[in-house]
């Protein structure tokens, strides 16, 4: 072998090493951008009661109150407007990315109606599909009159009236 054969031998050996460790270094960053964002997915959040499986089913119509405390638990709250009822709430949100918003994706409540003698009337599952979304507490409080930004004072002294 001449010199010059080795030369080229040598430098196309260096040039495939050099391809390789650079398809290694692009395959490991990838990998690191994948696991970084495999980190950032979506995340639920389960509020409320949990139904258990199979509860509705245990209880007929016509089962005690005290049935219904055994089988599904204490309820989330009580209406005692025309007899007696027992409201079990939950609500399922999820989001897609660990830093976006929640977003509901299902909202349960079942009411156990009860009639005067405690006995189970009737039972109802209300879903999201039932019932409008809204927040109870509104953080701001509508006044009449006029608003005040920190300019006016200042437009005030300015003014030549």
């Amino acid at each position: 072998m001449t010199t010059t054969n080795q030369i080229s031998l040598r430098a196309d050996m260096r040039r495939g090493v050099h391809a390789c460790w650079r398809g290694l270094r692009m395959l490991a960053a990838t990998a690191v951008i994948g696991v970084a964002l495999a980190a950032c997915t979506g995340e639920q959040f389960q509020k409320g009661y949990i139904l258990p499986p199979g509860a509705l089913e245990q209880i007929p119509i016509g089962a005690s109150q005290d049935q219904v405390l055994i089988v599904m638990g204490t309820p989330s709250t009580v209406a005692t407007l025309d007899g007696e009822v027992f409201y079990y709430i939950s609500q399922r949100s999820e989001r897609p990315v660990a830093f976006m918003n929640q977003k509901v994706v299902d909202q349960r409540v079942i009411a156990v109606y009860f009639d005067k003698t405690r006995r189970v009337r009737r039972l109802a599952n209300y879903g999201l599909q039932d019932g409008k979304i809204f927040d109870f507490i509104s953080r701001t409080t509508p006044t009449s009159g006029q608003e005040m930004s920190y300019l006016t004072p200042l437009f005030k002294l300015l003014s030549f009236n």
